[in-house]
């Protein structure tokens, strides 16, 4: 896990050394061992290195191939790279050293893009051809791992973060992009391959990029998202699909535990982490370090169910016991290191379990993507529901969208909007959305010439197998865009935040690929969430242990805002230079916030986003 940065001059003059340092030093955090740098003809390159596999000097980056063609900085793991590297040897390679970035640009020279569909990992990497002078990026499957970039006629940029494309070309424009706002006012986070810099992108996930004088080639290399379930799976037998799901994530976990350094487990006590930290023990000799954040606060505690399966599970377990308003206190470290407008206040927590963790380890072992591959969130319930009333005749779900709105509380009435959306996709975005009816606030000009997140997820699924049920495409809805843009994000800064690499065995290549195979009888059964995945795991924890309400890894901001930073939201949104620059209504937002702190109705969620927008753009 590191950190990368460079830029490119297609017309040969030379990158200016201190601006690449200055650059290089601001990512420090995700890179603390060691710092390299490759500057010739008008690319240059560098590299923050947090050393995992091969310890030694061989491991340094920037990395030149044996043949001294290309020239590769990498941030992420390439989990699969023993079995490539004895491919590679039989084709003669001799190597250097043995990490996994010597087999990245190796493999490259030998294969090409096919290395593409031959790794398994999470990265963002960049490979410069010094003979073409052409540059490869590419970043993996899921968007674990950042890169964004700037492109012009004639120079390209590309960073680990967005801030530091400002060091690297001084006087780049920071005007802001207002699709990426109002997207992100109606989502909580900034989907690619927008940034919240108009000049400033992000690659999509699975996505390479080919950049030279000529301009920039951007092609997806893999595509889960038209994999058709699998309906003779609906027959299978219950325990043939488990040891079969058994099989690949074991696999999955045991390549995800390789390191050189130590390595532990986040450990909730619910089902992803508890089956991670289960398999994990499976292939492991010595008790697997796990750690938890606790509150006194029981609404907020997790550390009760987390240490009932650490005690069954013999781990070694660490939980620090906190008052959840001391989360308050990594406010300015949040604000320091989510360099774009983030709302996910689950943040706070993510952080604070990475900054216990790496008193101890320096990799941890997560449980991201399950509820996504394989049903875990009530949205997808929901959709399944509401799926029925689609299938009826216009007229009739005019009428039941408009009974159900007579009901005199609020929750049926955002249900009746959503059932007046005109198809599946944009009733889904609209649940998911945390601008729900609140559409005032932004301009009206901005929401004229900009696409909303319900036009997003109908675009998107309009791609999706025919017949696939309404529950399975918010899954691939939420795979595509929440996972990716925002939980993915959120544990990656917040981890690396504290210089410490988080690895998400259930999204390997394989995995994927299996759960878009299965179909939804089997993640959402008789009122279950999560049947299959749920059903493995007692076959390692028992079900008294395991069987538990689920609870987000959640923070009070509705009583935050009404309390403890009540006096620090009101300044901010009373101060009309906090609003210079964005298309936000000042008054609506002030309504907003007199609503929520009146307690007639929670809106933290879009006012918390507000906040965020207001105190980014304070600080530009």
């Amino acid at each position: 896990m590191c950190g990368i940065v460079g830029r490119i001059n297609f017309n040969g003059v030379a990158v200016d050394n201190q601006l690449l340092s200055n650059a290089a030093d601001s990512l420090q955090h995700r890179g603390p061992d060691a710092a390299g740098y490759w500057n010739e003809h008008g690319c240059g390159l560098a590299h923050r290195r947090l050393s995992i596999h091969d310890l030694t000097e061989a491991g340094s980056q920037p990395m030149l191939s044996s043949d001294g063609r290309y020239v590769c900085v990498f941030n992420g793991e390439i989990y699969n790279y023993k079995y490539l590297k004895d491919q590679l040897s039989s084709n003669g390679v001799c190597w250097r050293g043995e990490s996994d970035t010597e087999v990245l640009i190796e493999g490259w020279s030998t294969w090409g893009v096919q290395l593409l569909d031959k790794i398994d990992g999470m990265f963002a990497f960049v490979i410069w051809d010094r003979s073409k002078k052409r540059l490869f990026a590419a970043r993996d499957r899921m968007g674990e791992k950042p890169f964004y970039y700037h492109s012009n006629t004639s120079q390209f940029g590309f960073s680990s973060r967005p801030k530091q494309l400002f060091t690297i070309f001084p006087g780049l424009s920071s005007e802001y992009n207002e699709q990426a706002i109002r997207l992100f006012l109606e989502s909580g986070y900034v989907p690619a391959p927008h940034s919240i810099y108009q000049q400033v992108k992000k690659l999509p996930a699975a996505h390479y990029l080919i950049a030279d004088e000529t301009g920039i080639e951007i092609k997806r290399y893999w595509d889960f998202r038209n994999i058709n379930p699998d309906m003779t799976w609906k027959n299978r037998s219950e325990g043939d699909l488990l040891d079969e799901l058994d099989e690949i994530l074991t696999r999955s976990v045991a390549e995800r535990m390789a390191s050189d350094v130590p390595l532990g487990a986040f450990l909730s006590g619910g089902i992803d982490s508890t089956l991670m930290v289960a398999l994990m023990k499976k292939q492991s000799s010595n008790p697997i370090k796990t750690f938890t954040i606790g509150f006194d606060d029981k609404k907020y505690d997790e550390s009760k169910h987390a240490r009932s399966v650490a005690e069954y599970l013999q781990t070694e377990h660490y939980c620090e016991q906190l008052h959840v308003n001391q989360l308050l206190e990594l406010m300015p470290k949040f604000l320091q290191n989510y360099d774009e407008p983030f709302f996910d206040s689950a943040a706070f927590p993510t952080m604070a379990v990475s900054r216990l963790a790496r008193q101890h380890v320096t990799v941890s072992i997560t449980g991201d993507g399950g509820d996504e591959l394989f049903g875990g969130y009530h949205y997808y319930q929901i959709a399944r529901i509401m799926e029925q009333f689609f299938s009826l005749p216009d007229w009739m779900r005019s009428i039941t969208a408009a009974t159900v709105g007579v009901i005199p509380k609020h929750n049926f009435k955002l249900l009746s909007a959503a059932l007046k959306e005109k198809n599946s996709a944009r009733a889904f975005a609209f649940s998911r959305s945390i601008a729900k009816d609140f559409q005032n606030i932004v301009s009206t000009n901005i929401l004229q010439r900009t696409k909303s997140l319900k036009d997003l997820f109908e675009q998107q699924a309009a791609g999706f197998p025919n017949g696939l049920h309404a529950s399975e495409e918010g899954m691939r809805l939420d795979m595509l865009y929440t996972l990716n843009d925002d939980y993915l994000q959120k544990t990656d800064v917040a981890s690396m935040a504290f210089s410490l690499e988080s690895r998400s065995p259930i999204l390997s290549r394989e995995i994927i690929e299996w759960s878009s195979k299965l179909p939804i009888n089997w993640k959402l059964k008789g009122g279950v969430s999560k049947y299959l995945l749920r059903q493995l795991s007692y076959r390692y924890v028992p079900r008294s242990i395991m069987d538990r309400p689920k609870r987000g890894f959640g923070v009070p901001i509705d009583s935050w805002l009404r309390n403890d930073l009540s006096v620090w939201a009101e300044e901010k949104i009373n101060d009309s230079q906090s609003f210079q620059g964005l298309p936000l209504n000042q008054q609506s937002v002030q309504e907003l916030f007199q609503l929520h702190k009146s307690g007639v109705r929670n809106v933290h969620p879009l006012l918390w986003a507000v906040l965020m927008l207001l105190e980014f753009n304070s600080k530009q």
